[in-house]
């Protein structure tokens, strides 16, 4: 069965609250219930010591009634919850006790009363408090505190006439006064209560803070993500998810309705694509029908030029008509390369001479408009497989468009080929012309796109840019307005069987 994250989330970080809740409680209970106990061994040591001073000097005169009247007293005390007070001496026999079937039994020295005092190594007037305090189970049933008291050999007990003790007897006996922890338990158990019902309202309200922050910081987010995927999916290009906050599920969100923007935007060109191509076939297809008529009037017209004789006027019209069918012929050619391109005859070329037979086409007109091309061929070039009528066409074209960067006021183009990284020749053609505008860098390439004005047809570069691809060449430009344009063509070297490898040529 599918979990939400969300559940997961509250579960886990539930039961995570809930162990250190449940922790600190058993902690904060332990810790309550030692210093009860602390404090009620405290007031029962000093109580101890209280008995003792009142009856030393009733001991140290052996006036035995008085001690029995003394501890009967205080042991009767149970509304105060002392239990019983007695009198050990070291034997362990109860010389004296509020219980008076008790005196004069003796304990067993292993037992609960008896263990501190006569454990091996452990002297009972050395021993701290909580060495001397223990907890049992009374005959009755009683929770109850025991903590003994040495009752030490003072030089005055050995010297008093009525009966004196050894001086080198440390301890005389032990008095033991009992305490019922009664109420201590009673607070013990209320303090159960009460920590037991703070961890529990604890980890409600920390349960139902994770439950509202899960809601609003991760379940009605991704839910939202979740649904605007579906809508997408269903192909809704249109979806846009709100604003979910100023956290990661915040900036996927963001990143969701860029991604569904680029997406829309994405299909609508795909659908002009798609209509541009349509309308390409079918141009390509006029065009092809159009170019034969465009012969023939291109044809009479020329033929009619000449009869006209001594007749300026009709010749003018004439030229304009003969001027313009071959300029209308030259965009249809243009526009049959670009829809109709034929692929390459690949055979091996020399880069360098390619190159110099695009010069020798062009020189004319180049001197003409007073533009001064310079060739910086590397010499030893390896050979590419490629078709030379194309590449020289698109050589001859980028020469053209570098002329007519550089205007009639002359200028310079310096053509330079090397070999280039990756195993690929690189011919490029830099010129000295006004340049290209940075805004018009990334569409020089798209057809019909040009910056001549009327004096262009804006399918050179695009086909230019179209042998290069089909040759696995690359076709780079880098421009910089009022200073110039360079055009780089890379073409790829083929290994030859048997023959050197291209990337270990080394670059010139």
């Amino acid at each position: 069965m599918r979990t939400r994250i969300g559940t997961r989330l509250i579960l886990g970080a539930g039961l995570t609250t809930a162990l250190v809740i449940g922790g600190m409680a058993v902690t904060v209970l332990r810790t309550h219930t030692a210093q009860l106990l602390a404090e009620r061994t405290r007031s029962a040591d000093q109580l101890s010591e209280t008995i003792k001073s009142a009856t030393h000097f009733d001991m140290l005169e052996n006036r035995r009634e008085n001690l029995h009247r003394q501890i009967r007293s205080v042991g009767g005390l149970h509304d105060q919850g002392i239990q019983k007070v007695r009198v050990f001496n070291k034997e362990g026999r109860i010389m004296f006790s509020s219980s008076a079937e008790e005196i004069g039994t003796k304990l067993d020295t292993r037992g609960e009363a008896c263990y501190a005092c006569h454990a091996p190594g452990k002297p009972l007037d050395r021993l701290d408090i909580q060495a001397r305090a223990r907890t049992f189970t009374a005959a009755d049933g009683t929770h109850t505190l025991g903590v003994i008291n040495p009752i030490p050999n003072d030089p005055s007990c050995s010297t008093v006439g009525c009966h004196p003790s050894p001086a080198k007897q440390s301890l005389l006996g032990v008095l033991d006064v009992n305490i019922s922890l009664t109420e201590v338990d009673r607070e013990i158990a209320r303090s159960k209560s009460v920590i037991a019902g703070s961890a529990a309202l604890a980890i409600l309200a920390g349960g139902l803070m994770l439950w509202w922050l899960n809601r609003r910081l991760v379940v009605r987010p991704v839910a939202a993500l979740v649904e605007g995927t579906h809508r997408v999916a269903a192909g809704d290009l249109t979806t846009v998810i709100p604003f979910l906050g100023r956290h990661e599920l915040g900036t996927l969100a963001k990143a969701f309705n860029e991604m569904t923007k680029n997406l829309s935007d994405t299909q609508r060109q795909l659908a002009q694509a798609d209509k541009l191509a349509s309308v390409g076939r079918l141009a390509a297809g006029i065009a092809h029908e159009i170019n034969n008529p465009l012969t023939g009037v291109l044809s009479y017209a020329s033929l009619l030029r000449k009869r006209m004789g001594e007749d300026v006027a009709a010749s003018e019209d004439l030229d304009v008509i003969v001027r313009e069918t071959v300029r209308c012929r030259g965009i249809i050619r243009g526009l049959l390369d670009f829809a109709r391109p034929v692929a390459p005859a690949r055979k091996p070329m020399d880069l360098n001479e390619v190159a110099r037979r695009s010069v020798s086409v062009v020189m004319t007109q180049l001197s003409m408009n007073q533009v001064d091309l310079s060739l910086h061929l590397a010499p030893d070039l390896p050979e590419v497989q490629a078709d030379p009528n194309q590449i020289q066409q698109v050589l001859v074209n980028l020469i053209l468009n570098a002329a007519d960067a550089i205007g009639e006021g002359g200028g310079t183009i310096r053509a330079t080929s090397r070999i280039g990284a990756n195993g690929s020749l690189e011919l490029s053609l830099e010129d000295n012309g006004k340049g290209i505008p940075a805004e018009d860098l990334p569409r020089i390439f798209e057809p019909f796109f040009t910056t001549k004005g009327n004096h262009g047809t804006g399918l050179g570069l695009a086909v230019s840019w179209g042998i290069v691809e089909a040759h696995g060449g690359t076709l780079e430009v880098q421009s910089e307005p009022g200073r110039g344009t360079c055009f780089t063509l890379r073409l790829p070297i083929a290994a030859e069987p048997g023959g050197i490898d291209p990337s270990s040529i080394p670059n010139t």
